[in-house]
């Protein structure tokens, strides 16, 4: 593979982008140890921002993003992979100034590369992705908190987006009885079929209240939309409660104040899915091949070709996306 199909953003003028499917070559990727021919690919909210110009996510252009991928090594430096070995990169610097996963060719540091899970082959590897994987970190951190399957309900937000869908599965499986918060009316059954038990207006959520405290609505939650959104679901945990925060598509300051954590001793779990050490994030992809396997994979998927990844790309920006969007680097 001397030369491959990538999306490329260029700026063309002060705030104006441009991105479009060009020819690359194999010199034009950044030193690294290990080169990997990218199979499938995954779309992000943090991609969608590199795509549209975003300097707090991309800092140079031309660029081409993409914070996930998953393909076969090429050829290693490294004495750990080998060629012909199927591996995943997710995280780190992938994508963000780095040339990412919307290229069919990446070249990255050893240690951010992991095998591929047994139990998972690579497109399922990229249906669940950083949405996915942050999802579970999500989910471990609340089980680690204390949040138990028969302790009550256990809230999601942005529920039909990359992360939710995710959640809200994987959430069922564990046995949880999860209520999913979307602004979707369309996708409730969508919802269900995933295993949500309730499905809420998130407008119930996003109302600004003076109350210090709301009624105890859920033992845990996972949110994704920060601002009032995340102020309101910590005064309506229950007593000991948790919430894990892991994005802020709605806002990334909230207005707080303490009576929550001292009156109901409350906990609000921070995520980062980027950084985690290697072991980590290899630990929990085996166990998302294993004991947290996924049947419903295949029901919020929806795989692209090069030729649908610019529009895919605004859908998830407008946050219209629903699920998750595998981009398929063969078609």
């Amino acid at each position: 593979m001397q030369e491959f199909k990538a999306l490329l953003v260029e700026e063309l003028a002060d705030k104006q982008f441009s991105a479009s499917i060009v020819q690359r070559v194999i010199s034009d990727l950044p030193e690294g140890d290990v080169l990997i021919q990218v199979q499938y690919s995954s779309l992000n909210f943090k991609d969608a921002l590199s795509a549209s110009g975003n300097k707090g996510v991309t800092r140079n252009y031309p660029h081409t993003p993409g914070i996930d991928a998953a393909g076969i090594v090429l050829a290693s430096d490294a004495k750990q992979f080998a060629p012909g070995e199927e591996v995943i990169v997710c995280g780190y610097d992938l994508g963000m100034n780095t040339s990412g996963g919307f290229g069919q060719g990446i070249r990255v540091p050893a240690e951010w590369v992991i095998l591929k899970p047994e139990g998972l082959d690579l497109r399922d590897t990229m249906i669940l992705g950083t949405a996915g994987f942050t999802a579970a970190i999500c989910i471990e951190k609340l089980i680690a908190n204390g949040v138990a399957p028969d302790s009550g309900e256990v809230l999601v937000t942005g529920a039909t987006g990359g992360v939710g869908a995710v959640a809200v599965a994987l959430l069922s499986k564990l046995g949880y009885s999860v209520v999913a918060s979307t602004g979707k009316a369309e996708q409730h059954e969508f919802l269900h079929t995933l295993g949500a038990k309730r499905v809420i207006d998130r407008k119930e959520l996003m109302e600004e209240s003076r109350r210090p405290l709301l009624k105890e609505q859920w033992t845990g939650a996972i949110d994704v939309v920060g601002g009032a959104t995340l102020f309101n679901i910590i005064k309506g945990l229950n007593y000991g409660g948790s919430v894990a925060c892991c994005g802020l598509v709605g806002s990334p300051v909230f207005d707080a104040t303490v009576f929550p954590f001292i009156l109901r001793g409350v906990n609000l779990l921070g995520v980062d899915s980027v950084e985690l050490p290697l072991t980590t994030k290899k630990r929990l992809w085996n166990l998302l091949g294993s004991d947290w396997k996924l049947d419903s994979l295949e029901s919020m998927s929806n795989e692209i070709g090069f030729d649908e990844l610019v529009t895919g790309l605004d859908a998830v920006l407008g946050g219209k996306a629903v699920g998750r969007m595998v981009l398929n680097l063969n078609s």
